[in-house]
């Protein structure tokens, strides 16, 4: 395992060494100590390594994470697992605005609690958050799955198309054509096999409401111009 500490070693040579590893690698497993709160820790990583960074970070840790298996053992700045595409990004603290923002594949999971806009403009990432998200989540969200397990702030799910949210704990209000749906048995299904990956086993799936898009929006018609 490679330690690499970033209060002696330029970040730069962190991501390089990332960068540098190969399919069939036998070093895919570092440890990366007091990143105090640098910004692109661990960025545009593309083979299945593990990085287990102990300390906070700041704006956009893991971005364009493609296979990587990322755990922050503290909070995230903005922008963490921004147009993530695969692999699995766990921030063990809190996340600031826009987690997992355009992502297009992949598992964030946020033990804590997220900012605003958590899961904007998402396009298959799956988002598991531990605590409550801020306002204007989900914002234009296309596809994937948002589960939260407290609460959520105002206009979740403005402009939403056909992401799969679902909620525990209460909604301050839903943004424009975002709706509560009927929960199906598929639906607890699929929250279950979430909670499983996130390692959340004491919250059963049939806690949860669910929420998605009315489909008013998808085309301009002038009877709905109110709501644009």
């Amino acid at each position: 395992m490679a330690s690499i500490n970033l209060s002696e070693t330029p970040l730069r040579e962190l991501n390089r060494q990332l960068h540098a590893v190969t399919a069939g690698s036998n070093d895919i497993h570092f440890d990366v100590l007091n990143p105090n709160g640098s910004h692109s820790v661990a960025v545009g990583i593309d083979q299945p390594v593990t990085v287990e960074v102990h300390g906070s970070v700041g704006y956009y840790c893991a971005g364009m994470n493609d296979g990587g298996n990322i755990t922050v053992h503290g909070s995230a700045g903005p922008g963490v697992a921004e147009n993530m595409m695969s692999g699995t990004v766990v921030i063990e603290g809190d996340a600031s605005q826009y987690a997992g923002a355009t992502g297009r594949g992949g598992l964030l999971v946020i033990k804590g609690n997220a900012a605003s806009r958590c899961g904007i403009s998402m396009k298959g990432i799956d988002i598991v958050v531990c605590g409550s998200i801020g306002h204007m989540s989900a914002f234009m969200a296309q596809s994937g799955t948002l589960v939260v397990l407290g609460d959520a702030g105002e206009a979740l799910g403005d402009s939403l198309y056909e992401a799969h949210l679902f909620v525990r704990g209460a909604v301050k209000s839903l943004g424009a054509d975002c709706i509560e749906k009927e929960m199906r048995p598929e639906h607890l299904e699929q929250i279950r096999a979430l909670l499983d990956k996130a390692g959340v086993t004491d919250v059963r799936p049939e806690e949860f409401k669910r929420y998605g898009s009315a489909r008013k929006l998808y085309n301009f018609n002038i009877d709905n111009a109110d709501q644009y």
